[in-house]
């Protein structure tokens, strides 16, 4: 299994870059994990391979904990699956993306700036493979 996030537009600030990249690095020892930019929008149903589950960003969707994401985790795991994170630009995932989806994620319900919401799934990604792990990382509930 592999995860793939895709994201509309570049990652410009190098502290975000660095955060990504440390998270990247960390993710790496539980899983294979791709990055992907797109131009926009549009290019997002393109850049998701035939067969993977398909989870896009959005404040419509559901609000996990990071447990119940370590649990989604361990279930993709099970299931073989490769995973795509779709991380909408400045104006968002259009609902036509988010139709084709198997899953809408909400990491808050308030308005984040693309670039941050890209090192948060990674940080929550690598938080919840700690968790299953029983490592220290995580300590909330």
């Amino acid at each position: 299994m592999r995860y793939r996030v895709v994201a509309v537009g570049r990652l410009k600030n190098a502290a975000l870059r660095a955060a990504c990249d440390e998270y990247l690095d960390r993710l790496l020892h539980y899983a294979k994990v791709e990055e992907r930019e797109v131009k926009d929008e549009a290019r997002v149903l393109g850049a998701i391979p035939e067969g993977a589950r398909f989870v896009a960003l959005t404040r419509r969707g559901e609000e996990l904990t990071s447990g119940q994401l370590a649990e989604w985790t361990r279930q993709w795991e099970t299931d073989g699956r490769d995973v795509v994170f779709a991380i909408g630009g400045a104006d968002a995932l259009p609902d036509e993306v988010l139709r084709k989806a198997e899953r809408l994620w909400s990491l808050s319900r308030l308005t984040l700036p693309h670039e941050l919401a890209r090192v948060i799934v990674y940080e929550q990604l690598y938080r919840a493979h700690s968790i299953r792990r029983g490592e220290p990382y995580h300590r909330g509930p």
